[in-house]
C-alpha cells in the first residue's frame, strides 16, 4: 500500500522558515518524480513544486522561485520542501504527491498518490 505521510508544518511569522518532510513506503521512492502541492482556503490546489525521480530536474510556481527548495532522498524514500522567506499568502494545506513515472508533470491528474497534508500558517 502506498503511504505519503507529511510532517513540518506549523505557524510561523512572516520572513520564518520551514522545512517539511515527505515520508514514503509501499513503492519504488526512486523511479518516481514527486511534487509538493498547497492549497489554501477558498483557492484550488496548485503544485508549488515538482522533482525528478533522479533529482535532475525541478520545477517551482513564480510566487515561490528564490525561497523554496525542493530536494529528496533516494536512500530514505524521503520529500523535502525547505521554505524560507515565508509570506501570509504561502499558509496553505502542503500535500506531497507521487507522479505517474520518473519525469514531473505539471497537471495534477498526474499525480496518483497523496499524503494527508501539513498545515503551513504564515500570520505575525
Amino acid at each position: 500500500q502506498e503511504k505519503l505521510v507529511e510532517s513540518g508544518g506549523g505557524l510561523v511569522q512572516p520572513g520564518g522558515s520551514l522545512k517539511l518532510s515527505c515520508a514514503t513506503s509501499g513503492f519504488n521512492f526512486d523511479i518516481y518524480a514527486m511534487g509538493w502541492f498547497r492549497r489554501a482556503p477558498g483557492k484550488p490546489s496548485e503544485l508549488v513544486a515538482a522533482i525528478s525521480s533522479n533529482a535532475d530536474n525541478s520545477y517551482y510556481i513564480d510566487a515561490v522561485k528564490g525561497r523554496f527548495t525542493i530536494t529528496r532522498d533516494n536512500d530514505l524514500n524521503t520529500l523535502y520542501l525547505e521554505m524560507n522567506d515565508l509570506r501570509p499568502e504561502d499558509t496553505a494545506l502542503y500535500s506531497c504527491a507521487k507522479s505517474q513515472g520518473p519525469l514531473f508533470s505539471l497537471a495534477p491528474h498526474s499525480y496518483g498518490a497523496w499524503g494527508q497534508g501539513t498545515q503551513v500558517t504564515v500570520t505575525s
